[in-house]
């Protein structure tokens, strides 16, 4: 065989290892030890412990349904910065929307504010590099998160889906949306996307900026340090919550266990809403087993409205044995469903950038916080009980009748259940 002949074959023999690492990586079967409530101080010790974070106290948070609260908080926040602006995107588009954030940054970069924005090389591949040499011209420091680098191919599926926007220090929004028209007013005649956002301030502020900060070290070694990015925090509220951050560093990941334990913890009741459900077979197991304990879990995802048509056909192949354990799902009809909350007990709120799938648990970098406040579960809740009102609910009846064009290719999607 000659020299070239050989190169290509470690070629190929690479890029086959790359793809069966990616594919075919055995899962990691999660369970608790022993189940604890999750009410309890012994719950919130066992939690922060497990996935090495900080508790913070006396925040605020202030709940945003929806991009015509969410993105003109975001832009008033962005107006009115003096020290820094950090933010991190999944989904940067160039359009409407994204020309509006871009402006005002532009502004304040100009003003003398230190600007600094961290995109996903692949989720914001349509911001353009018209509009980053416009950023950069003006004095905004963006980088692209993990772009297509030789040396980088063993981690291409390794994606930074977290959507974080900090100002000063002192104020940070969090969840589940990016910025694009999809969110503001829809696309291609289809209707705005239904998400959530947080507005938090107080303690855990900081913690937040620490999970950008990571990113933003990734992309180009600098530590962020200094009052401008890390100020002093006071008292704003009187929320308890957790910081969580994940990384497939290693493929058991916190994201991962802050779910496995609020759902194995809860007494009352679990209401999800999730743009994409594919549970492993662990996590469907925990559902189970929960629902047979008497907590009644309602979960809410997209209709025929859904952005990933195959996603929605693997993910309802696995319907049946939830459904006939009592599980209520719901499928949204009022357009595309992108939030990301899970609600536990009335009393615990997961809100952040994860789907319950295994590309969350397991390839992207995300973040999540986990609240422990009634009043934020009550508010979260308000909302998910609007959502039920333009919801189908998914029967075992309904669930067998589904097309026949579903039922044939249900078989050949599996592997989007490793990948999605």
């Amino acid at each position: 065989m000659s020299p070239n002949g050989y190169l290509a074959l470690i070629g190929a023999l690479f890029l086959t290892w790359v793809v069966v690492v990616a594919l075919f990586t055995p899962r990691i079967d999660y369970k608790v030890h022993r189940r604890l409530d999750c009410n309890t101080k012994e719950f919130l010790h066992a939690l922060h412990s497990t996935t090495q974070t900080t508790v913070h106290h006396d925040s605020r948070f202030e709940v945003l349904t929806n991009a015509k609260e969410f993105y003109p908080a975001m832009l008033e926040a962005i107006h009115a910065a003096r020290a820094s602006i950090t933010m991190e995107c999944y989904i940067f588009n160039g359009d409407e929307i994204g020309k509006q954030f871009m402006a005002a940054m532009m502004e304040r970069a100009q003003k003398g504010v230190t600007v600094t924005l961290v995109v996903d090389a692949i989720g914001s591949l349509w911001l353009g590099f018209g509009a980053v040499k416009k950023l950069r011209e003006a004095g905004v420091r963006v980088k692209f998160y993990q772009r297509m680098k030789w040396y980088r191919l063993a981690r291409m599926n390794n994606r930074t889906h977290r959507e974080l926007l900090i100002v000063d220090g002192k104020v940070a929004f969090i969840g589940g949306a990016g910025v694009g028209d999809q969110w503001a007013k829809g696309e291609r005649g289809k209707r705005a996307w239904r998400d959530t956002m947080a507005r938090v301030t107080g303690p855990t502020v900081a913690a937040i900026q620490g999970v950008f900060s990571e990113n933003w070290i990734e992309c180009c070694g600098e530590i962020l340090t200094g009052e401008e990015f890390f100020p002093p925090l006071e008292r704003t509220g009187d929320t308890t919550a957790v910081v969580i951050k994940s990384s497939p560093a290693d493929r058991a990941t916190p994201a991962r266990v802050v779910f496995q334990m609020l759902l194995e913890g809860s007494t009352k009741s679990v209401r999800i809403n999730t743009p994409y459900f594919l549970p492993d077979q662990s996590l469907r197991k925990a559902f189970i087993d929960t629902a047979r304990r008497g907590v009644k879990i309602d979960i809410i995802v997209p209709g025929s409205d859904t952005d990933q048509r195959w996603v929605r056909i693997v993910s309802r192949r696995k319907y049946r044995e939830l459904l006939r354990e009592g599980i209520r799902i719901h499928e949204y009809r009022a357009g595309m469903t992108h939030a990301k909350v899970m609600n536990v007990d009335d009393l615990w709120a997961v809100l952040g950038t994860t789907n319950v799938d295994n590309r969350s648990f397991e390839h992207n970098d995300e973040v999540n916080v986990a609240i422990r406040n009634e009043a934020t579960s009550a508010r979260l809740t308000k909302d998910f009980l609007a959502d039920l009102q333009l919801c189908e609910e998914v029967t075992l009846d309904t669930w067998k009748r589904r097309s026949l064009f579903e039922k044939i290719v249900e078989p050949f999607c599996w592997i989007l259940e490793r990948q999605q």
